[in-house]
């Protein structure tokens, strides 16, 4: 007899909704449990980088909690500018400070900066 016969790390895992295996369930995979905007802070700086060009840095935004993605879409097509996706930070070309707080505040995200 093993050292787990009997208990439910013996048995082979079974879906919760649908009562099949794992292997053989169809369900759909259950949706992500984020924060909402209301209870994040972003932090917003302008640096200054290579060759005197502006960078309009967020910050302060979990990946696991946000459509981050998305977020870089509108603010890019918010300030008309191009940015990037780096880790957690999203990066929008220019000095657009006061655009990108106003769209935040908009989407309902408390801001710094």
């Amino acid at each position: 007899m093993g050292l787990l016969a009997g208990t439910r790390f013996d048995r082979p895992p079974h879906c919760d909704r649908c009562e099949k295996l794992e292997t053989e369930c169809t369900c759909p995979p259950p949706e992500p449990v984020r924060v909402a905007p209301d209870k994040q802070t972003a932090r917003i700086a302008v640096e200054k980088r290579k060759h005197g060009r502006m960078m309009t840095v967020i910050r302060g935004l979990a990946p696991a909690d946000n459509n981050l993605p998305d977020l870089l879409k509108r603010l890019k097509n918010t300030c008309g500018a191009g940015g990037s996706l780096d880790e957690e930070c999203l990066e929008i070309q220019g000095a657009h400070l006061d655009r990108i707080r106003d769209e935040l505040k908009k989407i309902g995200y408390r801001v710094k900066g």
